[in-house]
């Protein structure tokens, strides 16, 4: 099918029936110096074949470089069904869900996502996904003001441990709404967050306490301990997890002594590859008496007159749907296509391959803290338990070491300097279940290498 299907006599008749000469008049107003002369570096036209040939060429240049940067996206291996199956034309191009009639297809693969997030959090309602990680934690947060009536002044205790892009994006998007993040610092030590700066803001009214687990350190956090201290207090408590970590970890809804209220996080991990920042898309799940404060949709199973089963959505509190000062969100993308991979992905797992995935990455990641830390001068920055992620520090400028590091074709992690100056020369390293023995030992011959050199 060409890209332009109209013919020069179809072009022709329109021309003529708006009285125009030709194409080139419809664009008379643009003044003639800020028209386009031509495109002279774009070739002439070729086949299909070609031009495919062409972009595999122009990809390769990029390269591969051998991944051990983590820092909230994750190279997962990604099963070819995923893919194969979310862009079939049933589900690529049933985006929206508005008609229930047209879209019952989509509608239910949005339930059962619904069910498997809260099965895996732990929680009682899940919506049909947000734009992202990071904004789903503003959400949360916009959330928990409108759902703690006893303490909706907005104050948020925010700890440092929680990524650095998150607590950025949550600035730009609630600053305006009254939110006041006061920033908890980490145990110079384990890396977890802070319980003696935690207790210092006991009695102040606090809407809600950001916890991450794993944080961004990759360091697990005393959730039980945090969670049963801001209920204490009257705070809501919004866990950030990673949906990988929950096939082994605790699921939040269990921690401490009644569950957080409300669970958000990046899907990332879900059966979406790493591809220049995205798309990915956000989750967030809460208790049921939280369900009416919920940004996005929610899609229900009901039955129909015949008595079979349908779906529709029963919860559409956005600003598309009802009076935009009534909505409970004005940005609450949902990412349908990210999603449909994502519930393709967890229902080939299931338990146990999730589980086995999270057990692979931990050790992979423990047998790279090993390998490096075996290098003179390098050392981990903390001695909490980990998932998979890990400090390193360095004896040289973090900066200095990634580009030695991509020039033998690796890449070797996050540098933290900018965004935690006290922790010196210091990596984010990550290793999930796709990493081999090989490839970590070739990591560490490199940094041996490039160390020894200075």
């Amino acid at each position: 099918m060409p890209f332009i299907p109209h013919t020069e006599t179809d072009v022709a008749e329109m021309l003529a029936a708006i009285g125009a000469p030709s194409i080139d008049s419809l664009f008379g107003e643009i003044p003639a110096e800020l028209r386009c002369k031509g495109l002279s570096q774009v070739p002439e036209r070729v086949s299909e074949m070609e031009i495919a040939r062409l972009m595999h060429g122009r990809a390769a240049q990029d390269g591969t470089l051998l991944n051990f940067c983590g820092a909230g996206a994750y190279e997962h291996h990604v099963p070819a069904a995923v893919w194969e199956i979310a862009t079939r034309g049933e589900f690529y191009s049933a985006y929206t869900p508005y008609q229930a009639e047209a879209s019952q297809g989509t509608l239910q693969l949005l339930y059962e996502y619904q069910s498997m997030m809260c099965a895996l959090t732990g929680m009682e309602v899940s919506n049909a996904s947000l734009y992202d990680g990071a904004s789903a934690l503003a959400e949360a947060l916009l959330m928990a003001v409108r759902a703690n009536s006893a303490n909706n002044g907005g104050k948020v205790l925010m700890p440092q441990a929680v990524h650095p892009y998150y607590r950025e994006v949550v600035a730009s998007i609630t600053d305006a709404q009254g939110i006041q993040p006061q920033p908890i610092g980490y145990d110079p030590v384990s890396g977890a967050t802070s319980l003696e700066q935690l207790r210092a803001h006991e009695g102040q009214g606090i809407t809600a306490v950001v916890i991450q687990q794993p944080n961004f350190f990759g360091v697990l956090e005393d959730v039980d301990a945090i969670t049963d201290w801001a209920q204490a207090n009257g705070a809501l408590v919004v866990a950030v997890v990673n949906p990988v970590s929950l096939g082994l970890l605790q699921p939040p809804g269990l921690w401490g002594a009644k569950g957080v209220d409300i669970v958000c996080g990046e899907g990332q991990p879900l059966g979406a590859p790493l591809s220049s920042g995205g798309p990915y898309f956000g989750f967030l799940t809460a208790r049921q008496v939280f369900v009416r404060q919920m940004p996005g949709r929610i899609v229900g199973r009901t039955v129909d007159l015949d008595g079979k089963p349908g779906y529709t959505l029963t919860l559409q509190a956005r600003e598309q749907h009802i009076r935009r000062s009534k909505a409970t969100s004005n940005i609450c993308t949902n990412q349908g296509l990210l999603v449909t991979a994502a519930t393709i992905h967890m229902s080939l797992l299931g338990p146990e391959g999730l589980e086995s995935t999270a057990v692979h990455s931990m050790a992979n990641t423990q047998a790279l803290v090993e390998a490096l830390t075996a290098i003179p001068g390098v050392s981990a920055a903390f001695d909490g338990e980990r998932f998979h992620e890990a400090v390193i520090r360095l004896p040289q400028a973090a900066s200095q070491v990634l580009a030695g590091l991509a020039e033998r074709g690796i890449f070797g992690g996050f540098d933290l300097s900018q965004h935690y100056p006290a922790l010196g020369s210091a990596l984010l390293v990550c290793a999930t279940e796709t990493r081999t023995a090989e490839d970590i030992a070739r990591y560490a011959a490199a940094l041996r290498e490039i160390l020894s050199a200075h």
